[in-house]
Parts: structure tokens; C-alpha cells; sequence
């Protein structure tokens, strides 16, 4: 319990940090997909974001259910050679999340709580749409995804009591957009 409790603890102090800093620090930053999910999921995955789908095996859960807290890892086609990562913030219905993100509609700018849809044929989320600023709602283009990373270690005999529960994940992600929402630096993201 003690392990749980720390990791759920060290997520929400991660991302209390980032977003105590002074608004000057924040006005100037120019958040990159990867970088921006890392601190937000807590999930800690490096280099291009379609790259994280496979650097996920045997530390993280992977899957196709969206679940709040989860990493959606889009792949890497010609309009977006590194891929994209977003975190799910609010799982909507079967089809429909909210995802909070960085570098999408706006160069360099953080979107909270922004709609994604399943366009999968097979209702599986390996295709989306997803919210565009200019738009003002879902995007025209779809784009391929690979699925969800899980912020919890891979489930294995050797780990399975060590990974957090899905509630101190969800309370940590709660946690964390409550300090947001209450930080001076919630009107300039998004």
C-alpha cells in the first residue's frame, strides 16, 4: 500500500511542479507532445511519441479501452513523422474521450480536455479524430493510433501487487487538474 500511495504521490508532486512555476516561465514555453504526456501521465517513456508503443512493453499495460490517466499513442505517418501522444483526461462513452495535450492545434500550446473519436471500423480506437482549434470541433482527417498505454507496470507475477490501482491513478489525474484549474498558469494553456 505504502508503494502505491508513493507513486500516486510522486505523480501529483511531479505535476504540482510543473505548473507552480512563474507565468513569465510559462509564457515562453513551447510544450512538445512527449514531454508535456511524460509529466502529465507520469508515465515515463522517452524519444519520438510513436516510439512509445513498443518502449511500453514489459514496463506498462497496453491496450485498446480508453481509461482516464492512459497515454493514446497515434503512429507516425507522413503529416506526423514522430506520431503523437495524448493523455486521457475524461473517458466520455465507448467511442468518445477527452484527451488533454500539447503541440496539436496550436504550435507549442497545451489543449485541455479536448474531444477525440473512434472512427475504427471495428470500434477498436485504431483510428481517430480529434478536436482542432481553427475548427472548433473534430478534424477533418483521421489519424491511425496504436492504443492506449496504462500508467501501471505491466501486470506479471513479479509485479502484479506492485502496480498502483486504477482509483490512486484516477485520483492522482484528478488531483493534478485541480492544481491545475487553480494555478495562475491556467490561462495560458489551452
Amino acid at each position: 500500500m505504502f508503494k502505491r500511495t508513493k507513486i500516486a504521490l510522486c505523480s501529483v508532486a511531479l505535476a504540482m511542479a510543473s505548473v507552480v512555476a512563474s507565468p513569465a516561465d510559462a509564457a515562453g514555453s513551447f510544450w512538445q507532445c512527449a514531454p508535456f504526456a511524460r509529466m502529465f501521465s507520469g508515465i515515463q517513456l522517452f524519444g519520438a511519441a510513436a516510439s512509445w508503443w513498443n518502449q511500453a512493453v514489459g514496463k506498462y499495460s497496453r491496450g485498446e479501452t480508453p481509461k482516464e490517466g492512459a497515454v493514446l499513442v497515434f503512429k507516425s505517418i507522413g503529416s506526423m513523422r514522430s506520431g503523437h501522444v495524448a493523455t486521457v483526461s475524461e473517458v466520455v462513452s465507448d467511442r468518445i474521450i477527452k484527451v488533454t495535450h500539447a503541440n496539436w492545434s496550436t504550435p507549442g500550446r497545451v489543449e485541455n480536455d479536448v474531444e477525440v473519436m473512434d472512427v475504427s471500423a471495428k470500434n477498436d480506437w485504431s483510428k481517430v479524430r480529434v478536436w482542432f482549434k481553427s475548427l472548433g470541433g473534430l478534424g477533418t482527417s483521421s489519424y491511425p493510433v496504436y492504443g492506449f498505454i496504462y500508467n501501471g507496470k505491466a501486470k506479471t507475477a513479479a509485479t502484479a501487487d506492485a502496480a498502483p490501482s486504477a482509483d490512486a491513478i484516477v485520483k492522482a489525474a484528478a488531483d493534478a487538474k485541480a492544481a491545475r484549474a487553480k494555478s495562475p498558469l491556467a490561462a495560458l494553456v489551452g
